[in-house]
């Protein structure tokens, strides 16, 4: 017992003269540290300074001279004066064993971290569901690395989930008391976190659906400001993608007007134009003009890098920023037309909105979603056909042949045909005026059966918007109509203020489709004007100086005319039957022979035609049906392109169209858009 005692205090003594430090080190990494015990917490001390010291033990001057002998029991004073030797000679290789223990000690915690590190991704890897993920984070996750993934695989493993899937998970999470221990954990560890997982836990809280105004998330917020110079492009990216799904606040504010002097100052070295494109998208509508046109600049330097989905993230991003963009959106559509197969319809419906929004309008594109989307037509469903059609409506596009295999879908079966399908579907129709050939008579028949159909149930609004539409088709509801003009429907529908002068605009046409379309109206002989201005507007000089220098006389025709129903002509002229000769205007007032023909000549603007093409929209459609049978031969004249000739062309045009109504310069392919 007093040999151990012995060997005890020597082993003290010598390590206090030896080595002090490496012990201090080694005694550090033998506490607890955290939540976890260090992987040496369970090293048997005794055997350490006896496997680290073996000249304590045994022989321990043949360890260090091997030609000194042992220590004698009683023999102090030589064992001080082999002990001064020992620390004098032994000192060095001792510390260099000390650093090689500890070297090794390090290398086997890196090993067991990574070993641990690994198996935890490869069970998060595993995981199906967010509950799995929660029940993981609470047993296993130790470092900050892996909590902040397995926050981000909850929220991937949602996003690919239903609504109503993701609806249900989302109030399991936030009922399950690991998820706010995850959120605690994160709130201590996020000014250690790096720049990655900084970002990606503030996208993933937030699209997870915390609410702005926790603690957790305004945090990341502030220690994001603190750390945005250290952000990479692709955290730059995801930043701004993040905040462009936040409700602006003091934090929200203060970053993206810090994350706005970032991308200025770095727009010239990013080459990556996916990081381009997140950026444009998540910029906003509040973005300086300046910056839009850096930016705009910066995509057309990798505009050849572009590939399709580049291309659908661009226009998405161009709207996001409220900026037309005639080059970038030229090359996107480019993409778009020769990987139109590739394409996802729903993708091709938010490039469609996207046009409209940005009111790009191209029709090489929208011939292209038209014809693949009609050659896929089998393979969708009603609903997602009337969406499309809503959105080439919207556009003022025709897409005939898909308006036409839906106008034989709804002759054949028109039960899934809801109200608002119906809606959609008698506007669509209305407004780019299609009419089925052959069997129009028996489609708008079943419009009318159907929103008989509904009548019980439709609002006054919705009843006067049907009703609009198929008089604007020249259909005559009768039954609607007799609900529509009932004294109440009637009143509600013209008192108000929101909306009102659009439904008096919509119950002007009724009526007088209503006795303009009317079986029982008869073609007057002769249709009295009701006054008539001398006054032309300027878009309308260069027709009238025109036919100044072909007729020879102002008394040859009139302008700007006034019409019965609120309709007016831009000029009028009257021949005689054989339309050979020009009579004046006076003189055949004076008449008022019945085989007088009378000319109208509308100059309309490209919006009244549909997109691409000189077919009339509805409205312009109405009215030429309702001038024709007061009597009038309507004739269209595109302004746009009349004004583009020269002043011998504009004669020779009205000359052919008054004498000959065959002749006209404007083909459908003179005006496409050339865009």
């Amino acid at each position: 017992m007093n040999k151990k005692t012995g060997y005890l205090l020597n082993a003290v003594r010598y390590l206090c003269r030896c080595s002090p430090r490496p012990l201090a080190a080694t005694n550090r990494r033998v506490v607890r540290s955290g939540r976890h015990w260090d992987c040496l917490e369970n090293v048997n001390c005794r055997t350490l300074f006896l496997n680290t010291f073996p000249s304590l033990r045994g022989s321990p001057l043949r360890f260090l001279s091997q030609k000194a002998d042992v220590f004698g029991a009683g023999d102090e004073v030589q064992q001080e004066n082999s002990r001064e030797a020992v620390v004098s000679k032994q000192a060095p290789q001792s510390s260099l064993e000390l650093q090689k223990l500890e070297g090794d000690v390090q290398n086997l915690r890196a090993k067991a971290a990574l070993d641990q590190n690994e198996q935890f991704f490869n069970r998060l890897c595993k995981c199906a569901c967010p509950s799995d993920v929660l029940d993981l984070a609470s047993e296993s996750a130790v470092s900050t690395k892996q909590f902040t993934n397995c926050l981000t695989t909850i929220w991937k493993l949602l996003r690919n989930m239903s609504e109503d899937q993701r609806h249900y998970e989302k109030r399991l999470i936030f009922e399950n008391p690991a998820f706010v221990r995850l959120c605690q954990q994160l709130l201590w560890d996020s000014r250690r976190m790096t720049r990655g997982d900084l970002v990606f836990t503030l996208h993933a809280v937030v699209k997870l659906g915390v609410p702005q105004n926790t603690l957790l998330v305004q945090t990341l917020l502030r220690v994001c400001q603190e750390k945005l110079n250290q952000l990479d492009n692709r955290c730059m990216s995801v930043l701004a993608t993040t905040l462009a799904g936040m409700d602006e606040d003091k934090n929200v504010s203060a970053l993206q007007a810090g994350l706005q002097l970032l991308v200025e100052q770095r727009l010239p070295n990013i080459r990556d134009i996916f990081v381009l494109q997140n950026l444009m998208k998540c910029m906003g509508k509040n973005t300086p003009v300046f910056l839009k046109k850096k930016l705009e600049m910066a995509v057309l330097r990798e505009i050849d890098h572009m590939t399709y989905p580049n291309a659908h993230r661009v226009f998405l991003g161009l709207v996001a920023m409220n900026y037309r963009s005639i080059p970038i959106l030229n090359a996107c559509s480019k993409q778009i037309q020769e990987n139109i197969h590739d394409a996802p319809f729903w993708r091709l419906l938010l490039i469609l909105e996207a046009c409209h929004s940005l009111q790009y309008h191209n029709t090489k594109l929208f011939s292209a979603v038209a014809d693949y989307v009609n050659s896929a037509v089998c393979l969708l469903d009603n609903k997602r056909i009337i969406h499309f059609l809503s959105a080439f409506e919207t556009l003022g596009f025709q897409p005939s042949e898909l308006m036409g295999v839906l106008a034989e879908k709804v002759i054949e079966d028109s039960e899934f045909l809801n109200l608002k399908s119906l809606l959609i579907v008698l506007r669509a129709y209305s407004r780019l005026n299609y009419v089925p050939r052959g069997n129009h008579h028996l489609f708008y028949e079943t419009l009318h059966s159907c929103l008989n159909k509904y009548l019980p149930e439709i609002s006054n609004a919705e009843l006067l918007k049907a009703v609009y539409s198929l008089c604007i088709l020249g259909y005559l509801p009768h039954r609607a109509l007799d609900q529509l003009l009932k004294k109440d429907n009637f009143e509600e529908l013209v008192s108000g203020d929101l909306y009102k002068e659009r439904r008096e605009m919509m119950l002007h046409c009724v009526r007088t489709c209503m006795e303009l379309d009317s079986p029982s109206f008869v073609k007057p002989a002769f249709v009295p004007t009701e006054n008539f201005s001398s006054l032309v507007s300027v878009n309308l000089r260069k027709a009238r100086e025109a036919l100044l220098e072909l007729l020879g006389d102002e008394n040859m025709f009139r302008q700007n005319v006034q019409l019965p129903h609120e309709y007016r002509i831009d000029f009028e002229i009257w021949m005689d039957s054989d339309r050979k000769k020009v009579l004046s205007v006076t003189a055949a007032d004076s008449q008022a022979d019945i085989s007088v023909q009378r000319l109208a000549f509308l100059f309309v603007p490209p919006s009244a035609f549909c997109l691409g093409t000189t077919h009339p929209q509805g409205k312009l459609a109405m009215k030429k049906r309702h001038l024709n049978k007061l009597g009038y031969h309507v004739i269209l004249v595109p302004n746009k392109k009349f004004q583009e000739l020269t002043n011998e062309g504009a004669i020779e045009f009205l000359k052919g169209k008054i004498y000959s109504e065959n002749v006209s310069p404007f083909s459908e392919e003179n005006m496409c858009d050339n865009n």
